[in-house]
C-alpha cells in the first residue's frame, strides 16, 4: 500500500479537528451551541397617550410606543413566539420629582400596560422593572438625599412598587436599582401579598457602564442624571466583587439572574452560570445595540450577521435567555431558516 501519511498527520498526531468542518451536515451534526426564538425577551418602551410611534434617534429601528400601539406590536413578537417582553416607560417629565413618587401609583404607566398586554397577549410573559430611575427627577435609580442614594428607604419603596406591578398582572418582578437586600424584601412583600407564584429576575451584576447612553435618551433621563451611578452599580473593574452580589440575591430567593450589560461581561455570565446554576439572562443594552446599528448602516458589517453571532455568543458563554432589541428582527430571521 502506498503510504499516504503527510507530516500534518505525524505532527497532530493523526487528529485532524477539520474533518468535523468539512460539510455542512456535520457542522450541524457537531454543534454546541443553538439560538432560538425562546431565548429572547424584548425590552419595550412605552408613552402616555394613545396612537403613538416615536422612533428612538439614538436606537435606529426601536420605537416609543403608546400602551394601544405597544399592544398590537406585541402581539406580532408573541405570534413569532417569542415567550417574554420587559418593559419601560418614559413618563412626563412633570410627574417626575426627588422620591420618584409616581412609582407607587397603581395605575401609572407600566402598570397600564401590563394589564392591557396580559389582557390582550395572554399567552406571552410579561417582565417589570422596579427601578425609580424613569420617575425621579433627578435620574438615579433610587431616592436621593443630597449627595446619598438612600438604601433603605429605597428598598422600601420598590417593595411596594413590586406589590402593585404584580397586582397588575407582572409575571416576573425584575429590580435593577441595585439597593443592598431588595431581592429578600421584595420576596418576602410578594409573598405576604399572595403573589408565590410571581417571579424574581434580579440585575445580579450590574454594571457602571458606558453602554447605557441610548436607554437614557428612550426614557429621557439623560439630561437629567445629577453626577453617576457609581456608589451602586459594580466597577467594570470588578468580576469577584459582581459574584459576592450574584450571591447575595441567590441567597435572598431570586430565581433567575441578569448580567447587565452583555457582550463586554461575557466572562461574568459563565462565572454565574458555572457558580449557581439558576436560569441566567444577559441584557444586550442599547450601547451594544446601538453599535451594531450604526456600524451596519454605514456598511461597515453585515449587521445581520453580526446580530446572530452576537446573540449566539450569549449562549456559548451559559445563558439561558437574552434581553434585546434584535428580538423582533432575530426571530423574523430564525423563523426563514
Amino acid at each position: 500500500m502506498n503510504d499516504k501519511t503527510h507530516l500534518v498527520d505525524h505532527i497532530t498526531g493523526h487528529r485532524r479537528m477539520r474533518r468535523n468542518r468539512k460539510a455542512d451536515w456535520t457542522r450541524r451534526l457537531v454543534r454546541e451551541n443553538l439560538l432560538t426564538v425562546d431565548d429572547f425577551i424584548w425590552p419595550v418602551f412605552i408613552v402616555p397617550g394613545t396612537n403613538i410611534i416615536e422612533p428612538i434617534p439614538s436606537m435606529p429601528g426601536v420605537n416609543r410606543m403608546s400602551v394601544d400601539r405597544a399592544v398590537e406590536a406585541i402581539k406580532e413578537a408573541a405570534d413569532l413566539g417569542i415567550p417574554a417582553i420587559t418593559t419601560f416607560p418614559n413618563i412626563e417629565l412633570d410627574m417626575r420629582d426627588e422620591t420618584g413618587s409616581q412609582v407607587l401609583e397603581a395605575n401609572n404607566l407600566i402598570n397600564q400596560a401590563t394589564a392591557a398586554i396580559k389582557k390582550a397577549v395572554p399567552n406571552i410573559g410579561i417582565i417589570t422593572d422596579v427601578a425609580l430611575d424613569p420617575f425621579t427627577s433627578h435620574g438615579h435609580d433610587g431616592i436621593l438625599r443630597g449627595d446619598e442614594i438612600i438604601n433603605d428607604e429605597t428598598v422600601d419603596q420598590v417593595v411596594k412598587a413590586a406589590i402593585m406591578q404584580a397586582d397588575a398582572g407582572s409575571d416576573i418582578i425584575s429590580p435593577s436599582e441595585m439597593m443592598d437586600g431588595r431581592i429578600g424584601a421584595i420576596r418576602r412583600g410578594l409573598d405576604a401579598s399572595g403573589h408565590q407564584n410571581v417571579g424574581i429576575m434580579s440585575y445580579a451584576t450590574k454594571f457602571s457602564s458606558g453602554y447605557y447612553g441610548p436607554y437614557r435618551d428612550a426614557i429621557c433621563t439623560s439630561g437629567l442624571l445629577k453626577g453617576d451611578k457609581n456608589s451602586y452599580y459594580i466597577s467594570p473593574a470588578n468580576g469577584t466583587e459582581a459574584l459576592r452580589d450574584a450571591a447575595l440575591d441567590v441567597e435572598e430567593g431570586a430565581d433567575m439572574l441578569m448580567v447587565k450589560p452583555g457582550l463586554p461581561y461575557l466572562d461574568i455570565c459563565w462565572r454565574l452560570k458555572e457558580a449557581f446554576g439558576l436560569p441566567t439572562f444577559a441584557y444586550q443594552v442599547s450601547g451594544e445595540y446601538t453599535q451594531i446599528k450604526a456600524a451596519a448602516l454605514n456598511g461597515w458589517i453585515d449587521g445581520e450577521r453580526v446580530m446572530m453571532e452576537t446573540l449566539l455568543c450569549f449562549k456559548r458563554a451559559g445563558c439561558d435567555g437574552i434581553l434585546t432589541y434584535f428580538a423582533i428582527e432575530a426571530a423574523k430571521k430564525l423563523a426563514k431558516g
